[in-house]
């Protein structure tokens, strides 16, 4: 057991340290404070409170965080296989599931630090620029709080793993680092885009009832996000508002994802390199 905890620290640290010698993750980090700043000053977010602002970054979010998990994870194990790196950890024996697991933390720590750096930034900018009812913290139904924002940062970081780990799939499943771009893109635009289109076609045809519509809107890892902001954040501020999805089931749907593609991955690395 000590022997697969040290590997696994070795293998994680590995991956921060690499992530601190990429400059371009630098870049990012600015490129993303910026982005999310000017999209809150420019929605007029910052001038009225949390979630107002929540309200105008929600639907940027649901297309810059799968932008940032494809960059930040498509070549984590695909380039590790092009160099043979991969193969001189197998001589010491390293369980595929320790390295899948490491890769991935290492991975998540970094992008964790980038949207969460301009997520913190934007609650920063937010809490000296709107009006004092904004200071209040939230003890019943109807204002709002920091702690709502705090809130939708959490979801958007879990509902950013778990995307990190289907590009992570991708990259284990891929032959080469062209093949793990396409994967990728591949892979997150059917999640996202499709998955909203099977729910709606769901409705429409019948087989997706009404009244299961909450718990189908955590099969797609967008929908389950947008349904956990939507009752958990933004409905709190309105006493007759809710009814936007199933916070336990949504976060569980994200949950699910993440585990099902770490797994996967898993089994997949086992084999190529078995």
């Amino acid at each position: 057991m000590s022997t697969i905890v040290s590997t696994f620290f070795a293998l994680f640290k590995r991956e921060l340290k690499t992530a601190m010698r990429t400059r371009v993750y630098y870049l990012i980090t600015v490129g993303v404070i910026g982005l999310l700043l000017a999209l809150t000053a420019g929605g007029g977010g910052a001038a009225t409170g949390y979630v107002p602002t929540v309200v105008d970054l929600l639907l940027p979010l649901e297309v810059l965080v799968p932008v940032l998990a494809i960059a930040i994870g498509y070549r984590s194990v695909v380039s590790d296989l092009e160099r043979g790196e991969l193969a001189v950890l197998k001589t010491y024996d390293v369980p595929s599931s320790v390295y899948v697991f490491a890769i991935y933390a290492g991975r998540a720590v970094v992008l964790s630090v980038i949207l969460g750096s301009g997520l913190l930034a934007t609650l920063l900018l937010v809490s000296f620029s709107s009006g004092p009812d904004t200071s209040i913290f939230a003890t019943h139904t109807g204002l709002d709080s920091p702690l709502l924002f705090a809130r939708f940062i959490v979801l958007t970081l879990v509902f950013a793993l778990a995307l990190l780990a289907i590009v992570l799939l991708m990259s284990v499943a891929a032959q080469s680092t062209l093949t793990a771009i396409a994967l990728a893109v591949g892979a997150v635009v059917l999640v996202v885009v499709a998955g909203d289109a099977a729910i709606i076609l769901g409705l429409t045809d019948g087989w997706i009832a009404e009244a299961d519509l909450l718990n189908a809107l955590a099969i797609a890892p967008n929908s389950a996000y947008r349904g956990a902001v939507f009752e958990t954040v933004i409905a709190v501020t309105a006493a007759s508002e809710s009814g936007y999805g199933s916070p336990i089931t949504s976060v569980a749907g994200l949950f699910a994802w993440t585990i099902f593609s770490l797994i996967s991955a898993t089994l997949i690395l086992h084999r190529r390199t078995v």
